[in-house]
């Protein structure tokens, strides 16, 4: 005990930067800087050492700080809205990963099977993978490209899409295909309510630019152009949310947020839509033979565990003829990270339950949206911020 009080002594009288830091989180901040000057003022704090630090359980020095002088609710500009009720806990949702091939009317027909023996099995929100209507490439974009806008023949797989909604009574995330609109293309998911009625319109955000050499180079942004606007549906009509924009009404299944593939790299988007009170995001995508083995379920589980929410992805079946090879896998994540549902790489059918009272459950096991440091960062949803203004 001696030789730590005598080592706590001399460690009082030096003129260490960091101890006086240390200091100032300690009982002694409260004490004038000229009480360090001396020695016997330095014996004097030994002994309040030997009183208030070695006699106690607890050390007067490390006094915790609690979770709420961190300002969590500053974290997220604007403050983060809170969870909504969902008007359904459990539904059944359906992944249909669909082989795509050259003949555009064919895949529009055998989509609308697969949501028809998805629908039939129970799922009251049906997925599509990313680029169903048409091979996945530069050169086809402009070809297999739709005018969304103007609709019916001009837009066949959306026209399809919203009768099909409308039949089976269900809301459909129409995975994505090419949309022209005046002179440029996007990369854009429709989603659909069970009136058939068009409700989101999400244009791919972030496009995918990328080069590995000896393994895979494609630049979605020679053809395409990024969206602007992050997007989530609502089917909650609060009248405490904004409704400028950001919110849409749909059937049942709880607010949800929309990415595209190459979206889901960006962890940004996913915290801006938690912080908006999603319940479950979904990214249709088609990851590729080299990226898909080593991040596509990665990816997912860190959205879904950091966030406290599920995600939902849905590729195209793998085709090794193609010029862009899918990995397929599409998967449903739970709120903890954990995989609850997912197929390999040919075309398959995945239903299976999403029960949104797990959300509060994890939230109230981890409670990260109380312990997030808004004194030392925030994440800014300019959006949000525009439109409240």
């Amino acid at each position: 005990m001696k030789s730590a009080i005598s080592s706590t002594t001399t460690l009082l009288s030096s003129k260490n930067l960091s101890l006086k830091l240390h200091l100032n989180r300690s009982p002694f901040s409260r004490l004038p800087s000229s009480f360090f000057g001396s020695k016997s003022n330095t014996h004097s704090i030994s002994l309040l050492l030997r009183n208030s630090s070695f006699n106690n359980q607890k050390s007067q020095i490390h006094t915790p700080i609690m979770a709420s002088s961190f300002k969590p609710e500053q974290a997220r500009a604007p403050p983060a809205l809170p969870l909504p009720v969902p008007p359904v806990t459990k539904f059944k949702i359906g992944l249909c990963q669909l082989s795509v091939t050259a003949d555009k009317e064919r895949n529009i027909a055998h989509a609308r099977k697969a949501i028809e023996e998805a629908a039939a099995n129970g799922a009251k929100l049906v997925m599509l993978p990313e680029i169903w209507n048409s091979p996945y490439s530069n050169d086809s974009f402009p070809v297999y490209a739709e005018d969304i806008d103007a609709g019916g023949e001009a837009s066949p797989s959306t026209a399809m899409l919203s009768e099909v909604a409308r039949l089976l009574k269900i809301t459909i995330v129409g995975g994505s295909i090419p949309e022209r609109s005046g002179d440029r293309l996007y990369n854009t998911c429709c989603v659909f309510d069970s009136d058939g009625k068009l409700k989101a319109k999400h244009r791919k955000i972030h496009l995918f630019d990328i080069d590995i050499p000896g393994k895979i180079t494609f630049i979605e942004s020679k053809t395409l152009t990024a969206g602007e606007t992050p997007t989530i549906v609502d089917t909650v009509d609060d009248p405490g949310v904004s409704h400028s924009g950001l919110w849409f009404l749909l059937n049942k299944v709880g607010r949800i947020g929309i990415g595209i593939c190459y979206d889901i790299r960006f962890q940004e988007l996913a915290i801006i839509y938690a912080a908006r009170g999603a319940h479950l995001i979904c990214y249709p995508g088609a990851f590729n033979m080299t990226t898909g083995p080593l991040h596509w379920e990665l990816l997912q589980r860190a959205r879904a565990a950091d966030n406290q929410l599920y995600v939902a992805t849905c590729s195209p079946a793998r085709d090794v003829a193609a010029g862009y090879v899918a990995w397929g896998h599409s998967t449903l994540v739970g709120p903890f990270g954990e995989v609850l549902a997912t197929t390999e790489h040919e075309e398959d059918i995945i239903i299976a339950e999403i029960d949104y009272s797990l959300l509060e459950v994890r939230r109230a096991n981890l409670p990260l949206t109380k312990q997030r440091r808004g004194d030392l960062y925030q994440l800014v949803d300019v959006q949000r911020l525009k439109s409240e203004s």
